[in-house]
């Protein structure tokens, strides 16, 4: 049958109204199971779909999210778009997804773009061009005609709505702290996309760690910039001026260039320095050697987000009831870096 059947159809050939097709394909408790099973069979025979606009037009709901990413080449990004849709998936929504690529100006055409009646809500993740702009009047805007935001990973304070984080300062901290365990005194930090809130907070558990367990921090083993530009030549530069043993860089990239540096230079990974790295994705797993890293369990951060969201849409959460779920994370350790030996 090329033309979709409709329930009307459905009705005049089994000899029941179109209000009992209806009830039995939406497995009302008023219609028998015996009715019920004749309707359903007959639709999947026929391959009934229902009018998906329609509904939503009758009920003001697409049951659709925008799903916002600034860059889809990122692990993280990619695991916590597989955590949301499985939650969505199950829950019977759809997601469009688009990404900004980093871009304050595509995020907002973008939003404008969906908010127009196309979705119901937004799971975000705020560009870098944005965040540096501090510009945020497109998120107020669709917050202010009462459409529900989650935004997760990076975030900002004056965006009143949802949100799912890692715990960054916490997490450094304990990845510094091991690096010192393992027997290392002279840390250094790798730090790109300067200037991301995320960034300066596992700076800033990175330096408290170092403090409380009395080692001075030094300005020559802390690395800042905005991306991966130049960034060998900077830690080589490092490694010719300075003694370093222990290296803790914020992200997976830098991570993986700093194995490629000493690799390069023929420097004993982790005998002679030691690497931790930030996010758990593929470039962790299968650099030579692996390297240990924080966990951030991108997949879970999808899934609470996604379930914030269709709980809000679904009348379980009042739009006004604000809350910023805190994901911990896990060190996974791997081959970059020593056993255990000294306990604080």
């Amino acid at each position: 049958m090329n033309k979709r059947i409709t329930i009307k159809q459905i009705a005049k050939a089994l000899g029941v109204s179109i209000s009992t097709v209806s009830k039995a394909l939406n497995d009302s408790y008023e219609i028998s199971d015996e009715t019920k099973s004749k309707i359903q069979e007959y639709a999947k025979l026929h391959k009934y779909k229902p009018n998906t606009l329609a509904l939503s037009l009758q009920n003001k709901k697409t049951k659709t999210i925008g799903i916002i990413i600034p860059n889809i080449l990122n692990y993280y990004f990619a695991r916590a778009l597989r955590g949301i849709e499985k939650v969505t998936t199950e829950k019977g929504y759809s997601i469009i997804t688009c990404i900004t690529n980093e871009s304050y100006k595509k995020e907002v055409e973008t939003m404008e773009m969906l908010s127009n009646g196309t979705i119901d809500g937004f799971i975000a993740c705020i560009s870098v061009e944005t965040l540096k702009l501090k510009k945020f009047d497109h998120f107020h805007d669709i917050l202010d005609e009462e459409t529900p935001i989650v935004l997760y990973n990076r975030i900002h304070k004056d965006i009143n709505c949802d949100k799912v984080v890692t715990d960054n300062t916490k997490s450094a901290y304990k990845a510094t702290r091991f690096l010192m365990k393992s027997g290392c005194k002279n840390i250094a930090i790798i730090s790109t996309s300067e200037g991301l809130n995320i960034n300066k907070s596992r700076i800033k558990g990175y330096l408290k760690a170092l403090t409380k367990y009395g080692i001075t921090p030094n300005e020559n083993l802390i690395l800042k910039q905005e991306d991966e530009t130049n960034l060998l030549e900077r830690i080589n530069n490092m490694l010719d001026n300075n003694e370093v043993d222990g290296i803790f860089s914020v992200d997976e990239v830098s991570g993986a260039i700093a194995t490629q540096v000493l690799n390069n230079r023929n420097i004993k990974i982790p005998e002679e320095v030691s690497i931790i790295g930030f996010t758990n994705g593929i470039l962790s797993r299968y650099g030579s050697p692996p390297l240990t890293s924080v966990n951030r369990f991108a997949h879970t951060t999808g899934e609470i987000a996604a379930t914030r969201l269709i709980d809000k849409l679904e009348g379980k959460i009042k739009f006004n009831d604000i809350k910023t779920e805190v994901i911990k994370t896990k060190l996974v350790e791997r081959d970059s870096t020593k056993k255990l030996f000294i306990k604080f």
